[in-house]
């Protein structure tokens, strides 16, 4: 799978699976929606007062599911909230795949993250055999 392949569908499926760790370690999980960069980091807008906005302060660690039918991306990276030049940066990318979220900019607590890949794997089961391609951050076509 090429990175313009992972862009394509990343940028086609607008909502994902977002996985955290709790302080205590237990895991949780919400639907976030999400944009994507060229360098395929992940964008998403919470509140300040969520699981995962406390999850993520604590533990950068996180995962993604994206998926349309019987094709999934697993996402496993870095989160860091952003702030100053780099929201200025970022908040365009996810205003453009959400205009709506113009809306959520006065809400009080209202934050975003981006989130940097380490791992991805991409799975098509609707071939056979399936297509399952692992792809590490050290082996990505960019």
């Amino acid at each position: 799978m090429t990175r313009a392949g992972l862009f394509a569908f990343l940028s086609s499926n607008k909502l994902a699976v977002v996985s955290s760790l709790s302080p205590a370690g237990e895991p949780q999980s919400a639907v976030v929606g999400i944009a994507v960069t060229p360098a395929l980091e992940l964008v998403f807008d919470t509140l300040n007062g969520s699981r995962k906005y406390r999850n993520l302060s604590a533990n950068r660690r996180c995962s993604f599911v994206v998926w349309e039918g019987a094709v999934t991306i697993q996402y496993e990276g870095m989160a860091r909230e952003l702030n100053g030049e780099e929201l200025a940066r970022y908040r365009p990318v996810y205003l453009e795949a959400w205009p709506d979220g113009v809306e959520r900019l006065g809400w009080p607590g209202i934050t975003y993250f981006a989130v940097q890949p380490r791992w991805i794997r991409y799975s098509d089961f609707a071939l056979t055999p399936p297509r399952i391609e692992e792809l590490p951050v050290s082996e990505m076509q960019f």
